[in-house]
């Protein structure tokens, strides 16, 4: 058995696959992750906990893809294409294809709609220019204490 992980979303959720065929997959939450396989959801606190708890995976190397695509020093969610750097906005874009004519803005955000600020990793161009935001961040870490900021006042 040959076990590895494939990202669908950065940091939130991966699909676990042995040889090519789908087994479970791992989704992160509040508390920790949640490992589903078969139609059972099993809760994790903590990564190790998914290595040495799981029996399908304890037996194999199992690790999580870090983030490999960057623009500026900003993480972003897919391989970039036409990254530009706006001068004017202080935000690194880039295109999800070649062909697509929306822009992403690189890095981790916080954007105020009308029911409080949320937490936004790689948003459209678009919904920065239309609401108050702050940002970009280069780390999820920065981005929380800023969220924290913004709701303490």
């Amino acid at each position: 058995m040959n076990i590895i992980s494939k990202v669908l979303i950065p940091n939130k959720e991966w699909i676990l696959e042995d040889s090519g065929k789908k087994i479970g997959s791992i989704a992160k939450n509040k508390k920790g992750y949640t490992f589903l396989r078969k139609g059972q959801a099993i809760n994790i606190k903590n990564y190790k906990d998914i290595v040495d708890k799981l029996d399908v995976v304890s037996k194999h190397k199992f690790e999580i893809e870090p983030l490999t695509h960057f623009i500026y020093d900003y993480p972003c969610s897919s391989k970039p294409h036409g990254s530009v750097y706006d001068v004017k906005k202080k935000l690194p874009l880039f295109a999800k294809s070649s062909k697509s004519k929306s822009q992403y803005c690189a890095g981790y955000y916080i954007i105020q709609f009308r029911k409080g600020w949320v937490k936004s990793f790689c948003p459209k161009l678009i919904t920065i220019d239309r609401n108050p935001y702050r940002g970009p961040f280069k780390t999820e870490a920065a981005m929380k204490a800023a969220l924290a900021s913004v709701n303490k006042a």
